[in-house]
């Protein structure tokens, strides 16, 4: 192989590595993360769910939903830092990263204490919402939803509208659930859903 031919191998290869390879350690994905998700992964956008605490198996299988479209991935421009660079999204983020550093991402935020979100609700339904939560969704989500050992995710304090989202992101198909949730979640009406919603703002 002649030397320009070996200079263009050489240049494709290393341009490959750039395209593959974006983030190079914990520290450089951290900042990207808390560039929306917030300081330590404690949220303080409605939108976008707080991931301090959660346990790593969840947010492990939560990435990996991203990459396989089992999750919507929307636009989202940043919130922190860098707030002139243009809107991203989970896909796009989670596939420049390697297996290996996605279970890094996961135990760093699993060990991060969650924050509930300080949010308006409506009292009146916080009652019937428990009710609700303790014959459907209990068997899951653990300790009204605050158990971050279920793998189920944390609900209790979580934002109201991230949680809105995401209901609305499983009536529709978009976002992939088991069996067992989709049978439950079929069985509820959209007063149930008012009251779950303010039963886990609730709990701050």
């Amino acid at each position: 192989m002649d030397t320009k031919a070996m200079f263009k191998l050489l240049s494709f290869s290393t341009l490959l590595s750039f395209n593959t390879l974006a983030f190079t350690d914990t520290t450089e994905i951290v900042n990207t993360c808390i560039n929306c998700h917030g300081k330590d992964g404690i949220s303080t956008e409605p939108d976008i769910p707080t991931i301090a605490g959660a346990s790593a198996a969840f947010i492990e299988y939560s990435l990996f939903a991203f990459i396989d479209d089992a999750r919507p991935a929307q636009e989202s421009k940043y919130r922190l830092g860098d707030t002139s660079k243009p809107p991203t999204n989970m896909k796009k983020v989670v596939e420049q990263l390697t297996d290996e550093q996605i279970s890094e991402i996961a135990n760093y935020f699993a060990q991060k204490p969650f924050k509930a979100a300080k949010q308006e609700f409506n009292q009146a339904l916080v009652s019937e919402g428990k009710k609700v939560h303790e014959q459907m969704c209990q068997r899951c989500h653990n300790a009204g939803g605050s158990d971050p050992d279920d793998d189920s995710g944390i609900l209790a304090g979580q934002h109201t509208l991230y949680l809105e989202n995401s209901i609305k992101n499983y009536l529709n198909g978009s976002r992939e659930m088991g069996r067992k949730m989709k049978q439950k979640m079929e069985q509820l009406n959209k007063n149930d859903y008012q009251a779950l919603l303010a039963y886990y703002a609730s709990q701050q």
